[in-house]
């Protein structure tokens, strides 16, 4: 006889039904487990488990069968994800789920068509799948109807939430979901999912924030995993100059060709930190194949590639009938259901364990071993190189990522921001929107009271009040109320206000009528820029209507899109270091990086790595190794130039955060130097004393509008750590 309280048997009957259909043998232990939590507990639920392992369903299946035996007057659930190609992809997946449910799915983004919304404006029931961007924009437009909409709103799923902790985005839902509360008098249960996660215990107190209640965490153990992995390297020549008709494979750039080959006939995807690299190896792939008569299966997904043409490679990779290769950034990162993928191709080092774990997760489904191959290239010495410019750093950081992985199982733990004063600023706009006209303190009740804003004083909170009434961007009512100003309504009525990334100016690129995608800054015309894995010329630049034409072209682009690798750990570093001074044969290997490798080792004993971290270098400068994460590596550059500039004379920092740093000595020793950076310990120094006295650092979106002194102080507490560089030196 079935037991009847197992967590199959308590499913609502349409989903025991569809779990039949599909051919399930069971529920996973990560399903199990969170239909415990849900069914029996009033906790909040972090799902911690890695890709393919189940989550989505593990989250909805309980959450679906509770609002199917007590369905709800509005909204029952709200699905928050990072991106809209993952919410695209989740809302197929649920209407599939509920086709015989009388609970409707409901995606809302930039891209779904008003008529749509309007439906669920209307009878506002089911679950609810939004981005954070238009989830304030509910909050501000549709203010009246929030109690309609939410006030029965029992769960909200945070879908990749690594990618939201720690960000002024993770923060901006913190701020949405506590407002939403506060309207509302209504708590609903939150559900964090992830794959990659280092502290349980501070996703736990994120997930939490601005709740009375407690988080659970299912600990599973393990599941068996194979794992190929493959690095290699090239020396590569910025030109190759082929012969045209000519296919033998020694007329192609061997690093390309090495790609194609290992991404030929397959369902493969390709990773690239940056939108040109996609662009670059897309296009590069393309040529090889039309050079040796194989057809065109080659796409690019990132978010300035137009939406049909994003669409077509998420449905490119999910068709098994036809190899398809794909390059990607973070979009493809997430989770988005691809399929079976043959092979990940990783180019250069990811920018963390944490984003190696994701990207390796993207292939081995089904029970097939997950297969990863990193290639790394470098321009080939000419023999005038420096020290630091000698050193295989992206080899270096794949293994350093690879091992920290193998070993350890160690992945980035994530800081909170103390001060994110720019996140104040869009909060306190949205708000007074919202709202309409609130005296001072009530404003303040409203804001501070904000999880995010808990490091934030009263006495911070007038002062920017003071600095937004003088700038026009709060004005006082004659009865000493506070409501938006003139200045800032230009701000709070454009819809890129919902964000609080930075936005960008961006041109619209077409060719014969085709939308191609976006570019934010704009080329010349007769310039060559990559875009959907094609090279085009630029035939017409329109200003006013912020639009480019383009024809197809021949060649390489000689535009770039601009970006930022982000912050790398200290821990990555040090285990740089350490993979040069080990004499460690790493099996996944391949000869060319055997051989760098190799030669790296070869220079680090003959340079004595090991023993010192600066070194003389010709025109009276010293390089410095510090094996530190950029946060402390930024430290430390400041320390030099505001610090040690008077002190020992030094008439220059340069470098490459966070690898190495090339101070110009003038009367400087590198011995004196060395003995003031071991002194950072002993120091009383605050991490004030390492801006300049000017200085005032604008980094995020509304910086602008925020004083001066507290940027000064949000710059020392978030981007600076003194204790970090102190231990660091302390093993120098």
């Amino acid at each position: 006889m079935p037991d009847l309280t197992s967590p199959y048997h308590r499913l609502a009957p349409f989903i025991q039904e569809y779990i039949y259909s599909q051919g399930w043998a069971d529920l996973r232990p990560v399903q199990v487990e969170a239909c415990r939590v849900l069914f029996e507990t009033d906790t909040h639920l972090l799902i911690a488990a890695g890709t393919a392992s189940g989550k989505t369903e593990a989250a909805f299946l309980p959450v679906l069968t509770l609002l199917h035996d007590r369905p709800p007057s509005s909204v029952g659930a709200l699905y928050i994800g990072p991106i809209k190609a993952l919410i695209n992809d989740q809302f197929d997946r649920l209407t599939d789920l509920l086709k015989q449910a009388d609970i409707p799915v409901w995606a809302w983004h930039g891209d779904v068509v008003q008529s749509h919304k309007n439906k669920l404006l209307k009878h506002p029931r089911g679950i609810l799948q939004i981005t954070p961007e238009s989830l304030e924009s509910l909050l501000i437009n549709k203010h009246n109807e929030l109690e309609r909409l939410f006030g029965e709103l029992r769960f909200v799923i945070i879908d990749e939430i690594h990618a939201f902790i720690g960000s002024d985005r993770g923060a901006q839902i913190l701020c949405q979901l506590s407002r939403l509360a506060q309207l509302t008098q209504n708590h609903p249960r939150r559900i964090g999912l992830s794959a990659t996660l280092g502290d349980y215990g501070m996703a736990e107190d994120w997930l939490r924030s601005g709740t009375q209640r407690s988080v659970t965490t299912p600990h599973l153990p393990a599941a068996p995993r194979t794992i190929q992995l493959a690095l290699e390297h090239f020396y590569t020549s910025s030109l190759t100059v082929r012969a045209k008709g000519d296919t033998r494979d020694a007329a192609f750039n061997p690093y390309q060709r090495h790609l194609f080959e290992q991404s030929q006939s397959r369902k493969c995807l390709i990773f690239a930190n940056g939108r040109t690299e996609t662009e670059t190896v897309i296009a590069s792939l393309r040529q090889i194949a039309q050079a040796k008569g194989f057809p065109d299966v080659y796409h690019v997904h990132h978010g300035s590639i137009a939406a049909p043409l994003r669409e077509a490679a998420e449905n490119a990779m999910r068709d098994p009938t036809s190899p398809t290769v794909t390059a990607a950034t973070v979009t493809f990162e997430m989770g988005i259901d691809l399929g079976q993928l043959d092979r990940v191709i990783q180019l250069e080092a990811p920018p963390s364990v944490a984003s190696f774990l994701q990207r390796l997760g993207r292939s081995g489904r089904r029970g097939s071993p997950a297969d990863m191959r990193f290639v790394c290239a470098e321009d080939k010495p000419t023999g005038g190189e420096s020290l630091p410019e000698l050193i295989p750093w992206q080899l270096l950081q794949c293994i350093a990522v690879i091992q920290l992985y193998l070993e350890e199982k160690w992945i980035e733990p994530i800081a909170p921001l103390h001060y994110p004063f720019s996140l104040l600023y869009q909060q306190t706009m949205s708000t007074l929107v919202a709202l309409g006209e609130l005296s001072p303190a009530a404003l303040a009740q409203q804001v501070l009271t904000l999880p995010p804003f808990r490091s934030i004083s009263q006495d911070d909170f007038r002062q920017v009040l003071r600095h937004w009434i003088e700038l026009d961007h709060i004005q006082r009512t004659k009865e000493n109320g506070l409501i938006v100003g003139m200045t800032a309504e230009r701000i709070v009525k454009n819809f890129k206000f919902y964000a609080i990334f930075p936005d960008n100016e961006e041109y619209a690129v077409w060719s014969d009528g085709v939308e191609l995608g976006t570019v934010v800054v704009p080329p010349a015309i007769g310039d060559r820029l990559a875009l959907a894995g094609r090279v085009w010329e630029v035939t017409e630049v329109n200003n006013r209507r912020k639009v480019l034409q383009v024809k197809p072209a021949i060649g390489t682009s000689t535009v770039s899109w601009r970006g930022s690798s982000g912050n790398i750990h200290t821990r990555v570093l040090e285990r740089m270091r350490q993979a040069l001074l080990e004499d460690t044969d790493y099996l996944y290997l391949q000869p060319g990086a055997k051989a760098r490798l190799a030669a790296a080792r070869q220079l680090a004993q003959k340079e004595g790595f090991e023993s010192s971290r600066l070194f003389p270098l010709e025109g009276n400068a010293c390089c410095i190794l510090p094996w530190a994460g950029t946060i402390a590596v930024r430290t430390l550059e400041r320390f030099l130039r505001l610090h040690c500039r008077e002190a020992l004379k030094i008439k220059g920092v340069v470098g490459r955060s966070p690898y190495f740093l090339v101070v110009n000595m003038g009367k400087c020793n590198t011995v004196s130097l060395y003995h003031e950076i071991k002194s950072i310990g002993s120091r009383r120094l605050t991490a004030d004393e390492l801006l300049g006295e000017e200085e005032v650092p604008k980094l995020q979106k509304y910086d602008e509008f925020i004083p001066s002194d507290l940027l000064r102080r949000a710059f020392a507490a978030d981007q600076l750590d003194i204790e970090d560089l102190g231990r660091t030196v302390s093993d120098w």
